[in-house]
């Protein structure tokens, strides 16, 4: 009797060996239940369980259709779903048909449609299924379509940073890497939007046509670009600085309204303006008039207003006799004849 159960598994396992290649995940057990053979692919679900000597109820919850052979371990010739007791709990489907001319039985499974998440979570590979396997196509059009996911995300990574550097070109005055005019509407709206109070001050470069007409414009550009320095270095990271016109500056302080202390920022600004600004040997003279104004002291509270109020300041700085700093006073200022730019001689 031993030696017909010995000769009955050696059988059982020549047929498993046989199947291995065309179906890695089959799995033969004799009459009593007991699995006497595990194809490789099946194996490398429970890598740590040896699966040869356990009973399949063991292993197994199974369910099937209802048409099985009662008489059977498993009912035969009809599918089953199979999910492994210990975790992770894989499903599994699959058939199981009795060999001929002995009392064993082959049970091929497969993952059916859970695949993809089967093979990510169990480390296979198109290695592990039979070349005539459809799962190989699968496999190789999930890998495909990641392939492409991953470059689309790349691309829109791309596209982003392309756009937000146009964004940030379109804002940017070329010269002298400020904001623009463009960026500084922004600004000022924004923070009007949100009742933030701000000041704004409007410099305008005095004798800065003269340096042109003198030197040239290379020497023209250099200055702009030491007056942006200045302007950078005598506001804080979250003010802005802007260039708005040829020789014309606007300065936006988030929460600052103390006309004091602006006067006394904008003197010290003029004060290093009227530094003489060396270019290639040849030494540039310029000052610098500005007009302040705050959210405070905005009639309209609109950013034209707000421009206009800081222009009408600037316009009395001028007429006070240039390289001054001038707060814009709603009474004072209120009946001005509208901002003019005075041509400098």
């Amino acid at each position: 009797m031993q030696g017909a159960r010995t000769a009955q598994r050696a059988h059982a396992a020549h047929w498993g060996q046989a199947a291995n290649a065309l179906m890695p995940m089959n799995l033969v057990f004799d009459d009593a239940g007991t699995i006497v053979h595990v194809g490789p692919t099946l194996q490398k679900l429970r890598p740590h369980i040896d699966m040869v000597g356990t009973h399949i109820h063991d292993l197994f919850a199974i369910r099937d259709n209802g048409r099985g052979d009662e008489g059977s371990v498993l009912p035969l010739d009809t599918k089953l779903y199979l999910t492994f007791k210990s975790s992770p709990a894989t499903v599994l489907k699959g058939i199981a048909i009795k060999i001929p001319g002995a009392d064993i039985y082959l049970l091929n499974l497969s993952f059916g449609m859970s695949i993809v998440e089967a093979v990510r979570a169990h480390g296979l590979s198109d290695a592990d299924f039979a070349h005539t396997d459809m799962v190989i196509e699968m496999l190789y059009l999930v890998e495909a379509k990641s392939a492409v996911l991953e470059e689309i995300k790349q691309l829109n990574a791309r596209l982003q940073g392309a756009k937000s550097q146009a964004e940030e070109q379109a804002q940017t005055d070329a010269l002298t890497g400020l904001k623009n005019r463009r960026a500084m509407d922004r600004v000022v709206a924004r923070l009007l939007a949100g009742r933030v109070p701000f000041s704004l001050m409007h410099l305008d470069l005095d004798y800065f046509k003269r340096v042109n007409d003198t030197h040239g414009h290379a020497a023209g550009d250099a200055v702009l670009e030491r007056v942006a320095d200045i302007l950078r270095e005598e506001t804080r990271d979250d003010d802005m600085v802007a260039r708005v016109g040829g020789d014309e500056f606007v300065l936006v302080f988030s929460r600052m309204v103390d006309s004091a202390r602006l006067l006394r920022m904008a003197h010290r600004i003029i004060a290093r303006l009227e530094e003489p600004i060396d270019h290639n040997g040849l030494r540039c003279a310029i000052s610098g008039s500005i007009g302040i104004t705050t959210s405070a002291l905005s009639r309209a509270g609109t950013p034209q207003a707000m421009i206009h109020d800081a222009d009408l300041a600037l316009y009395a700085a001028k007429h006070a006799g240039r390289a001054t700093a001038i707060v814009f006073d709603p009474v004072r200022h209120a009946h001005d004849a509208p901002f003019m730019h005075i041509n400098e001689a």
